[in-house]
């Protein structure tokens, strides 16, 4: 344990170095608070119970080149809570740019205090493949560089991450992709990967009986970029119903819903409509996420407690 520990937090401290000028890269998801996994190692095995989750992502419906993907993660707790195993697999797809990426993540936590409070350190390791296909592209100017170069790219990588949480809480700090990589195009440097940093927060405030309120965060960080976040507020009805407002910097804003059916299944939805040059353009994004919730404690497979994180 002390071990693993160890690597860890040399994973994050190398990714905090070599800061480079670049944009945001990573895939953009509304529903981040029920995909923690792709941004943060350390989630992996934090539900206390064999999680799947699928979500969709169509992006600027209507726009030609719009981004769309999909994602997939398992993950489940291994010897109590003490360590987490999880996979995620990843397909986007964003004007010239086509990327596939499979990662797996292990978690390794301990307890802080008889609240129930945890601190959990995580570690994902797997590969991007991505194809660039810049004959996609309409230009204004034949001669630029990257006109009429199509490559593939197969770059092996790691992420790190650090994940505080209790039952009606959470915070967290992460870089799933450590590395960067680049390639000479024509005589031109193109950045294949760029490292992003994100911070995750969220806390749920019993209001009555019924009623459950839960503000929540994402802030997405790239070195030399502008500061972006995602601002969400969520009601939660019964301990099984959710609807909420999302807000994007600069970007977008939007709706979002959910609801637990039966004892193990939630499905989510949301709908951003965009607050930039792009009103007008498209139809909005969409988005769905349908998530499996197996305890792995009790023989009738039921999860006995609200899932709030």
């Amino acid at each position: 344990m002390k071990k693993l520990l160890y690597i860890i937090s040399t994973a994050l401290a190398v990714s905090v170095t070599g800061f480079h000028a670049s944009a945001q890269q990573d895939e953009q998801m509304s529903l981040y608070m029920y995909n923690p996994l792709y941004y943060n190692p350390a989630y992996a095995g934090s539900r206390n119970s064999l999680n799947i989750s699928m979500l969709g992502r169509f992006q600027w419906v209507g726009f030609k080149g719009a981004p769309m993907t999909q994602w997939l993660s398992v993950h489940s707790p291994v010897k109590g809570q003490t360590l987490g195993l999880g996979a995620h697999l990843v397909n986007d797809r964003i004007g010239a740019r086509r990327r596939t990426a499979a990662f797996f993540d292990i978690s390794a936590g301990i307890r802080l205090n008889k609240k129930g409070h945890r601190l959990a350190f995580g570690l994902s390791a797997g590969v991007d493949i991505s194809q660039y296909n810049f004959t996609d592209l309409a230009v204004t100017d034949p001669d630029d560089p990257y006109y009429g170069t199509t490559f593939n790219s197969v770059k092996p990588n790691f992420g790190a991450g650090i994940y505080y949480y209790g039952e009606r809480f959470y915070l967290g700090v992460s870089s799933p992709r450590v590395l960067e990589s680049r390639k000479d195009v024509n005589a031109t440097e193109l950045k294949l990967i760029r490292r992003h940093f994100f911070v995750t927060g969220g806390y749920v405030f019993r209001l009555n009986s019924v009623w459950d309120f839960k503000p929540s965060t994402l802030v997405k960080i790239t070195p030399y970029a502008p500061l972006t976040f995602d601002l969400n507020a969520s009601f939660m009805a019964y301990k099984k119903y959710w609807i909420g407002l999302m807000y994007r910097y600069n970007e977008a804003m939007g709706v979002n819903a959910s609801a637990l059916i039966g004892k193990v299944f939630t499905l989510g939805y949301a709908f951003d409509f965009p607050l930039n040059g792009l009103r007008g353009q498209q139809y909005g994004t969409h988005e769905v996420v349908l998530q499996f919730d197996i305890s792995r404690y009790k023989n009738s497979g039921k999860v006995y407690s609200p899932r709030y994180f």
